[in-house]
């Protein structure tokens, strides 16, 4: 069976599709079969992302690795019994049509609580959730006293977690390997890089996740976009010398992917 891989938390500008495609992408690059699936059914970022990776390696003629991409098949809402939902369905068939022809298949799921996220969460092997390294961010996954230090209790995502990991309990299924990934972390020690980093550590403890660190932020990350290209692919289009902060990037993904700890992955790059 393929390995699902869900992208996912309930804030936007944490950097979600960016780590959608940098993980799908090097994975595909490294030889896997990986299918793609956005569930922002309004933006569908990732979506626009592959499409402009696909149409820049055509207008090229380059021979770039590109996940497959898919849409959600459209469901008769005829052939439903009473009470069922009609985007559960439209998720199942979904992700039964991309499981015969793949060893990954990564979802990215939007910035808000939908029906369709939360049953992807129920689906995840693999929860990454993106963060940005602010307490604003942190109350995604917790509420915390005013001085940053006691957490108060969990956040309606976490919740949304949990019930998934119950979901797949009560199914026989192995538990989700949830991964909290932490964006733009500062380049300098600071007093709130620290007080984040404990809280991170003291949660991780009660409700369960591991943490990894994501990518800084960098002018090049909207640069690639429009292109559809990825920092493993900058060799490819003619960037003969990388400079510190291209090679720095390709360090941080390098060191993302050994984190995820994917089944019959080896890091290539």
């Amino acid at each position: 069976m393929a390995h699902i891989i869900v992208v996912g938390n309930e804030k936007g500008g944490a950097g979600k599709s960016t780590v959608s495609m940098h993980v799908a992408t090097a994975l595909a690059r490294m030889g896997h079969k990986v299918s793609t699936l956005d569930l922002d059914l309004r933006q569908k970022t990732l979506g626009r992302y592959l499409q402009n990776r696909a149409e820049f390696a055509k207008s090229e003629a380059l021979d770039l690795a590109i996940p497959s991409y898919h849409e959600l098949p459209e469901i008769d809402p005829t052939t439903l019994n009473e009470g069922e939902n009609i985007y559960d369905h439209r998720l199942s068939a979904a992700v039964a049509a991309m499981e015969p022809d793949s060893d990954f298949i990564l979802i990215d799921c939007p910035g808000s609580h939908t029906r369709l996220s939360q049953v992807a969460h129920s689906l995840a092997d693999t929860l990454i959730t993106p963060l940005n390294d602010s307490f604003v961010d942190f109350d995604l996954l917790a509420h915390i006293d005013s001085e940053g230090e006691k957490i108060e209790g969990p956040s309606v995502y976490s919740e949304m977690v949990w019930n998934a990991r119950q979901l797949r309990a009560k199914a026989g299924l192995e538990p989700i390997d949830w991964i909290v990934v932490r964006n733009r972390l500062g380049a300098q020690r600071m007093v709130n890089k620290d007080k984040m980093e404990r809280a991170l550590r003291n949660l991780s403890k009660r409700i369960g996740f591991r943490t990894a660190d994501g990518f800084n932020e960098r002018v090049i990350f909207r640069e690639l976009f429009p292109r559809g290209l990825t920092l493993l692919d900058l060799r490819d289009v003619g960037v003969k010398q990388l400079n510190i902060s291209n090679v720095a990037a390709r360090r941080e993904l390098r060191e993302l992917i050994k984190a995820l700890n994917l089944p019959n992955v080896e890091v290539e790059f």
